[in-house]
Formats: C-alpha cells, sequence, structure tokens
C-alpha cells in the first residue's frame, strides 16, 4: 500500500526521497533493557507496524508502550522508493525483531534500483534492512509468536482487516500467537476457539475479542491470539480518528494493550 512519508492529517504532497534519507538527530527518550529473543524473561513485547520513514511516530510509540523486553517491527519500516535512515537506524539501534513488509520487497528489489542508489543512504543501514526476512519465528517462554506483515498463507499481500471473513485462517499458523500488519487497523482477536475473557481499559470489547478502540486488553489462554497493532507511522483507521497505534504483548499473560497517540507531521 502507497503511503506518503508524511503523518495522517497533514499535507498529502509526497516529499522527495532524499528527504526520507536525511538523518535527523535523535530525540527518543525511550530506555529499553533490551534481550536476546527466546528466553523465558523476555515477557512484554513492544509491537509496532507500517512506520513508513516515521521517526517521530516510531519514537513517540517507544515512549507510549513504556517499560519493554523488546521490540518487534512487522514491516513497512520505509515507504516504497523512500529511505529513513533515521527509523531503520534506531530499529537497528534497539536490536528490533524486524520483518520486511511489502514497500521493502519493492524498495530491495529490481524497481528499487535507483532508489537504492542515493548517496544519502546509509549503506550499513540499507544492508542490514536487506538482511532481514519476511517472517520470523519464535518461541519464547514455551510459546509460539509468528511474525508476518501481512499474511502467513501464500500469495501474500491480502489485506485481512478487522471484520474480515479470513481472520479464521490465522488459526491455521503453526503458531500460538500472530503478529501481522499491513492494514494499518489495529486487531486484538482470538480465533479457532471459544473466547474465556475480555476486559478493557476505556473500551469495549465483543465476545468474539474484537477490540473496539481505546486501551483495549484482552486476557484468555484459549484459542490463537492473533494481534495487529495498526500503523506507528500512518494512522488510517476511522475508529480511532486516524490515530497512531502501536501495542504491547505480555508472553505469559498473553494481555495486549493496544495504544492510540496523535500522529505528527514528520521528516523521516
Amino acid at each position: 500500500m502507497a503511503a506518503p512519508c508524511i503523518a495522517p492529517g497533514r499535507s498529502t504532497t509526497r516529499p522527495t526521497a532524499a528527504s526520507c534519507a536525511a538523518p535527523r538527530r535523535s530525540t527518543c527518550r525511550c530506555r529499553l533493557q533490551l534481550r536476546r529473543p527466546n528466553q523465558r524473561r523476555l515477557v512484554k513485547l513492544g509491537i509496532v507496524s507500517d512506520l513508513h520513514c516515521n521517526i517521530d511516530g516510531l519514537d513517540r510509540a517507544l515512549e507510549t508502550m513504556g517499560p519493554i523486553d523488546a521490540l518487534l517491527c512487522l514491516g513497512d519500516s520505509i515507504n516504497e522508493y523512500g529511505f529513513s535512515n533515521a527509523v531503520i537506524g534506531r530499529l537497528r539501534e534497539l536490536d528490533a525483531l524486524t520483518i520486511l513488509g511489502n514497500h521493502e520487497e519493492v524498495f530491495l528489489g529490481p524497481a528499487g534500483v535507483r532508489a537504492r542508489s542515493r548517496a544519502d543512504i546509509d549503506r550499513p543501514l540499507l544492508d542490514w534492512l536487506a538482511e532481514q526476512p519476511h517472517r520470523r519465528e519464535l518461541r519464547i517462554g514455551g510459546k509460539r509468536i509468528l511474525m508476518v506483515h501481512s499474511t502467513p498463507w501464500e500469495p501474500r499481500g491480502s489485506y485481512v482487516m478487522p471484520t474480515s471473513s479470513e481472520l479464521h485462517r490465522f488459526g491455521e499458523a503453526d503458531a500460538d500467537i500472530v503478529l501481522y500488519g499491513h492494514t494499518h487497523q489495529q486487531v486484538v482477536r482470538r480465533v479457532g476457539r471459544v473466547l474465556a475473557s475480555l476486559r478493557s481499559c476505556g473500551a469495549s470489547g465483543g465476545w468474539d475479542g474484537r477490540c473496539n478502540l481505546g486501551h483495549p486488553k484482552l486476557l484468555c489462554s484459549v484459542g490463537w491470539l492473533v494481534v495487529n497493532p495498526g500503523s506507528a507511522g500512518d494512522g488510517r483507521d476511522p475508529r480511532n480518528g486516524r490515530q497512531l497505534t502501536c501495542a504491547v504483548l505480555d508472553t505469559v499473560t498473553e494481555e495486549v494493550v493496544v495504544r492510540d497517540f496523535p500522529a505528527l507531521r514528520h521528516e523521516g
């Protein structure tokens, strides 16, 4: 999905590719104690997706999340032919578990040869991004966590929206928890079995586990948990006024908190 390298609610004029890659002084005040994956002590996972060159959105998501043990990024960190040294640099700095989305596929593919040749792109950051996989399978505390950008089934690229009948297909994945992005709309849902319990802080929830805005919390130990954090870079969810969003997953309780925050104009 093409998106300009600006926050929603502002001018939709696409900035130059150079402006996306231009270096930016760090304003991140987050203090994370990141550890390597696949350890029992890795409890709270911060989740972002679809950053689209928005370093302000990423930094504000990190501040909004509070203390986390690791950062996960579900793809589309860049914006098609626009590269962000600031965003990719922050992800690498925080040792974020990152996967590629459809925008990275374009940029790193044959169509992106000219875009990749720009002199203002930090080569080590480009190399780091190119090394990231399209999906990750983690095992944390005995639970299988699958990270994909769109879908775990082929062909990739479907937009599985919050009300889509295809949500149940995530239950086909060999995982206890499936994390996905791509749609820019938040989802916290159980598929495959009956929901045990749902409670929310400042939000209401349906019997099937769908969250209705606010800061939903899903507490349940049955079925497969499906989470989409929405977009921390380009808000498009009309249910929350197109604010930016991120999520925090507790891998022990399987509690998910989705947090909304206003979009600001940004420069890559």
